[in-house]
């Protein structure tokens, strides 16, 4: 996601790369960010240390929980806007930003891809639609070494739904199913991860009816799309007003 980030920040109008960030540890540390991102030199060595106040107008972060918050708490402390990508946060990781949130403009978003979130909107119309003849179930697969699971985005894809046919995603969301459960009940949500190979991200949401069904996907063929929506969030930033924003909020839906 990094060199996706720096190759979209060199191809978006209006946004310049004023530095580069990396883990500690990150074996590149001190080489140039371009030449990593396969891109010409650009004289911009990559860093671990986070930028002064002033150095950067918005912040981009995709890279773990606790690396994610420790950012937000910083950039408010600088007064620099922030875009999240980063998954897998608790619930009390997300009640932390927004906390910060009250000092800077944050958008935070499972998926930064404009498809995904044209998707959230799509499946949402469609259940209202639908209503309670179908049965609603989302299956996500990512590449072998993703983290966390389900998805973010699959647990989005989840809230849409059930906030569009009126339920609790938490008595509601079926994760796993083995052995003699039984028949599945109307309320479910069906929610079941695949990891495997190199897959950067697919997402398909089933409405299965009787007769009929309906199955809405978006397949990500690269980093990239997350990158460019990433930019999209960036330029969309400066001026606002502190608060949690989505990058629904950023398209408009």
């Amino acid at each position: 996601m990094g060199r996706a980030l720096v190759r979209a920040a060199s191809e978006t109008p209006n946004v310049l790369l004023a530095v580069a960030i990396e883990r500690p540890e990150f074996p590149h540390l001190g080489a140039d960010a371009a030449q990593l991102a396969g891109l010409p030199p650009a004289g911009m060595p990559l860093t671990s240390d986070l930028p002064a106040r002033g150095a950067a107008d918005v912040w981009v972060d995709f890279s773990v929980p606790a690396a994610t918050v420790a950012t937000v708490r910083a950039a408010a402390g600088r007064g620099a806007a922030m875009v999240v990508g980063t998954t897998g946060l608790s619930p009390t990781d997300k009640e932390m930003i927004a906390k910060e949130a009250e000092s800077i403009p944050v958008v935070l978003a499972s998926n930064m891809s404009v498809g995904i979130n044209a998707m959230l909107h799509l499946v949402a119309d469609a259940a209202r639609i639908l209503g309670s003849a179908y049965d609603l179930e989302i299956v996500e697969t990512h590449h072998r070494a993703k983290r966390d699971a389900p998805s973010g985005t699959a647990l989005a894809l989840a809230e849409a739904l059930a906030q569009a046919t009126g339920r609790d995603l938490a008595k509601s969301a079926r994760y796993a199913r083995q052995g003699n459960i039984g028949p599945r009940t109307d309320a479910e949500i069906g929610i079941q991860a695949l990891r495997g190979g190199d897959v950067v991200g697919d997402h398909t949401v089933f409405f299965l009816g009787r007769g009929d069904r309906i199955e809405i996907t978006h397949r990500a063929s690269s980093r990239d799309t997350f990158a460019e929506g990433a930019m999209r969030a960036a330029l969309w930033l400066p001026g606002r007003p502190a608060g949690l924003y989505d990058m629904r909020d950023v398209l408009g839906l």
